[in-house]
């Protein structure tokens, strides 16, 4: 067990523990002398940490991707933990227990794959149910599906966020459906397996989670289209128009040109899925700031993904009725201070 979590580091302690390089750099200071930038996370978050001297043969020993462990202490700067390193050295494999050091979704992944398989198994078009139930037999998906992040950073960033997105879209999917019967639930149910499977090959996510070659040149809109397209070429008597309904869900998800999606939705299910995947992936990420540290007083830190900084309700709330329960007991006071002796 590791001797220290980063959701555990506290300001003006020192620490000896084990972590992961997330991101490591050298980067120039104010003064024009260089520096060593590392982030540095393990299963329960990331700390950015920096080591001002000395360090050039130290940072030759390791690499983004390595474990190593670091003497420092943690300083509080702007109001952020910020891990300041003295020693840093690579990790050795037995120094390490890997459980320690990926976020992972709090959900138990078997009940998550087995709720995934009985929305598949509810899905009334045959060919449709023919195509889903391949892909989640073929072994090498089924392995890296329940495992792949569903983003770098921005939703559901951590290891198994794509299955819990995934199901989490096809609860929705099937409410949706029930509110507006003229909606295709097998459609519906498709775009939530399959719009995002391109993210098995776009992202790299064995250490800390990444791009592949392949992800950074194509994308996974691309990537995925290609993968489901071939899966389906390969069953025969696949309709050809189903085939160009499937690819243009995928092709559509992201709902805008600038967002990375090909085609705008189009028809009603596309249209539909399109805002169910937006909605799931910003109700994700505010999960993500309200659960995080930073921020000023009843705010969190600035959410790049959604361009805003998101208001603590609870603790807004829990402030309010404190400060009216001040002001009554402190009106009470006062009351009987007024009042005459006997």
């Amino acid at each position: 067990m590791k001797s220290a979590f980063v959701a555990d580091l506290t300001p003006e302690q020192n620490i000896t523990a084990f972590f992961l390089v997330c991101d490591k750099e050298v980067r120039t200071g104010n003064s024009g002398k260089p520096y060593l930038r590392l982030s540095l996370g393990d299963r329960t978050g990331a700390i950015e940490a920096r080591m001002w001297d000395n360090f050039e043969k130290d940072a030759a020993g390791f690499s983004r991707d390595d474990f190593v462990k670091v003497q420092g202490r943690v300083d509080l700067f702007n109001g952020r933990r910020q891990l300041r390193i003295d020693r840093v050295r690579r990790a050795e494999p037995a120094e390490i227990q890997i459980e320690d050091y990926f976020p992972h979704t709090r959900e138990d992944v078997e009940k998550l794959w087995a709720a995934l398989r009985g929305h598949v198994a509810g899905v009334k078009n045959p060919w449709l149910g023919k195509l889903l139930t391949g892909v989640l037999d073929d072994p090498a998906i089924a392995a890296r599906y329940q495992r792949a992040p569903a983003a770098k950073s921005m939703h559901h960033a951590f290891i198994g966020g794509l299955l819990e997105h995934v199901v989490s879209l096809c609860g929705l999917c099937r409410a949706v459906a029930e509110r507006y019967p003229e909606a295709d639930a097998g459609l519906l149910i498709t775009a939530a397996v399959l719009h995002d499977i391109g993210k098995l090959e776009e992202l790299t996510y064995e250490r800390s989670i990444g791009y592949s070659d392949e992800g950074q040149l194509l994308g996974h809109i691309l990537i995925g289209l290609e993968m489901v397209g071939k899966r389906m070429a390969a069953i025969p008597g696949f309709p050809a128009e189903l085939q160009t309904l499937v690819k243009h869900l995928l092709a559509s998800h992201h709902g805008k040109y600038e967002f990375g999606s090909p085609k705008l939705p189009q028809f009603r299910e596309a249209v539909l899925f399109h805002f169910l995947d937006d909605l799931d992936s910003k109700m994700a990420s505010m999960r993500a700031s309200l659960e995080a540290e930073g921020g000023e007083g009843d705010w969190t830190a600035y959410n790049a993904a959604l361009g805003r900084y998101l208001l603590r309700v609870e603790k807004y709330l829990a402030g309010e009725a404190t400060e009216k329960a001040a002001g009554a007991a402190s009106a009470s006071a006062a009351s009987q201070a007024q009042l005459p002796l006997k």
